[in-house]
């Protein structure tokens, strides 16, 4: 299958702000691509000399994003420019223009090979399919993920939100539901964390995650039983809000957008038990106190509100 890719022509200063009005418009394949020096503590502080040689970093930035030929090009991409025009009027992005090449699925998955390397989020090792784990890591938990064209490497602050706050409220035999698995990197560090003494269940609207879930869940050698995966929007689907159950789980986690949040909080605290917690990311932070008022209408209490960047992580608790 062939791909289209749309890059648009912004700065550094919005490029967070263009890909998050992208994800809102539920456009989620998105590539970042800039000149800005990687910085000492994020590059390995001494080795930092061992990044590639860059252009010059003039503040220009260019944000891609990918539709198949199945997808309806004229509407998508006249929202993306009156939400362009509208960004516009309180915020310099720059050109704002949109160029368009014609990319093919082999080579998408395979630009993966070229930036996606072994990583750290805390003690929990996040290594591509294709590296091979050094001597010295062994032991510590590690996760392999081939994202494929799925989103979710753990590379993106707002999955490194949600794994450290289920590092904090997982316990032993929890149900466990992930709303927009996505590559299932969420579901998969769950049951790493609880050496596989969970029940994981979850949901995307893209058949193609699923799939995706299930073959991370291979690589990480956990069985297909260990998880029950569905097709479908848990907002308004009734019969995949019965699949997943009701008073069921002790953690729901939803690392998807701040709008498709607010949309879901009805049919949230209705799947979790007394005491359950809810674990969202993917809030921009202008988006914060929407959020949170959406999560409170629905009856859950906040208990924590972590921020890392642009992006917010909100847990709240179902008394």
């Amino acid at each position: 299958m062939n791909w289209i890719k749309y890059t648009i022509n912004t700065n550094t200063l919005s490029e967070d702000i263009v890909s998050a009005t992208l994800m809102e418009l539920g456009i989620d394949s998105i590539e970042i691509e800039n000149n800005v020096p990687v910085s000492g503590d994020k590059q390995g502080g001494e080795f930092e000399e061992l990044q590639p040689d860059l252009p010059e970093d003039t503040g220009a930035s260019k944000v891609s994003f990918y539709l198949s030929e199945d997808d309806d090009h004229e509407t998508l991409l006249m929202q993306v420019k009156d939400a362009l025009n509208e960004l516009k009027d309180f915020s310099d992005i720059g050109e704002g223009t949109i160029d368009t090449s014609v990319t093919e699925q082999e080579d998408w998955i395979n630009n993966w090979k070229q930036f996606f390397k072994s990583f750290y989020i805390d003690d929990i090792l996040i290594k591509p399919t294709w590296e091979e784990i050094s001597p010295e890591d062994k032991g510590n938990i590690f996760v392999e993920i081939d994202p494929g064209v799925s989103f979710g490497t753990g590379k993106h602050e707002t999955t490194q939100l949600c794994i450290r706050q289920l590092k904090k409220y997982l316990k032993a035999d929890d149900e466990i539901l992930d709303v927009g698995c996505g590559s299932g990197i969420l579901s998969i560090i769950a049951h790493k964390l609880l050496d596989g003494k969970c029940h994981l269940v979850g949901t995307d609207i893209d058949e193609d995650c699923i799939a995706s879930t299930y073959e991370n869940f291979e690589v990480n050698h956990i069985d297909k039983s260990a998880g029950d995966f569905y097709v479908g929007n848990l907002i308004d689907d009734k019969t995949l809000q019965d699949k997943v159950g009701y008073e069921r789980y002790d953690v729901v986690v939803a690392n998807i957008l701040a709008d498709i949040i607010i949309a879901m909080m009805p049919a949230i605290p209705p799947t979790m038990k007394p005491g359950a917690y809810f674990i969202s990311s993917g809030i921009i932070d202008f988006k914060e106190q929407e959020v949170k008022q959406a999560i409170e209408s629905a009856g859950l209490e906040v208990i924590e509100i972590n921020h890392q960047g642009e992006w917010v992580n909100i847990t709240a608790r179902k008394n």
